[in-house]
């Protein structure tokens, strides 16, 4: 079986960084993105001849049109997309100002859907491949200072189920992640937060924002276990729509299947009754 050529965004640390690793390792290559130059320079100095890495802002629909034609033009295809780039946000809703708003939705939901509207023609003529979301626990299950990064995950996820059911007559594959709470910098200094901060909120978003800090670099994560799970995910013949990463995605996702199952108990005669005859 031939090797597999990867592109996955935000490799520069966490996630991104420790999947880029594990699949060099087994031996497909790896386009990596970065948004400054010196890091591209930096790792293609290092690389090894399965690696290569590209500038790339995932919020410029140019640099992402401009960068896909340019990888097609020297690797033919793109076997697996990796929309691994994005970033944290913490605040109440009402805290949270629309410019901030943008600020999450451009790299999280408008630049992954650009990535992946840009390479499917591309799968599509090949009619294989595998996209792979990398979305959160909170993609399904939304926490109260959490409300704008929620959002951002839960459209990421709405258009790639749908998607996922578009695609699979092509031969495309497509898999969401959703970790829960990793060792990454997600919770440290990479964590955007309003500026905002209203006295209001303070035992709701304030006590989830003090929790965050307090559990950076003490998550229960592994991101090279993460890695090897996608790894396995991407290579399986039949991967899932949907897969959870760490015992407290599990556990909240499950939450959020039990909370919405008892709603649709509690007004199933309610629902029944709201059709005609």
């Amino acid at each position: 079986m031939k090797n597999k050529i990867w592109l996955i965004t935000g490799i520069s640390s966490g996630l991104g960084k420790a999947l880029a690793e594990s699949v060099i390792e087994q031996g497909d290559f790896v386009i990596g993105t970065f948004r400054k130059q010196s890091q591209v320079d930096e790792f293609n100095k290092n690389s090894t001849k399965n690696a290569q890495a590209i500038l790339l802002d995932i919020t410029n629909e140019k640099s992402i049109e401009d960068n896909i034609k340019n990888i097609i033009s020297e690797h033919v295809k793109i076997d697996v997309l990796v929309n691994n780039a994005g970033v944290g946000f913490v605040g109440a809703v009402e805290e949270t100002s629309l410019k901030e708003v943008r600020t999450v939705f451009e790299p999280n939901f408008f630049g992954t859907l650009k990535m992946t509207q840009s390479v499917l023609p591309y799968m599509r003529k090949e009619k294989s491949g595998n996209i792979v979301q990398i979305s959160s626990h909170g993609g399904i299950k939304a926490f109260a200072g959490f409300g704008i990064y929620n959002a951002s995950k839960f459209a990421l996820e709405g258009f790639s189920e749908a998607m996922a059911q578009e695609v699979a007559p092509l031969g495309i594959k497509v898999s969401i992640v959703e970790p829960g709470p990793f060792r990454t910098n997600f919770a440290g200094n990479g964590l955007g937060q309003a500026e905002n901060v209203i006295d209001d909120y303070s035992n709701t978003a304030g006590a989830f924002r003090t929790k965050l800090k307090s559990v950076d670099g003490k998550q229960e994560g592994d991101p090279i276990k993460a890695s090897k799970a996608i790894i396995d995910l991407v290579n399986s013949e039949n991967p899932t729509l949907r897969l959870p990463l760490g015992k407290v995605a599990l556990m909240t996702i499950g939450m959020k299947l039990d909370s919405v199952k008892s709603d649709l108990e509690i007004n199933r005669k309610t629902s029944e009754d709201a059709v005609y005859g």
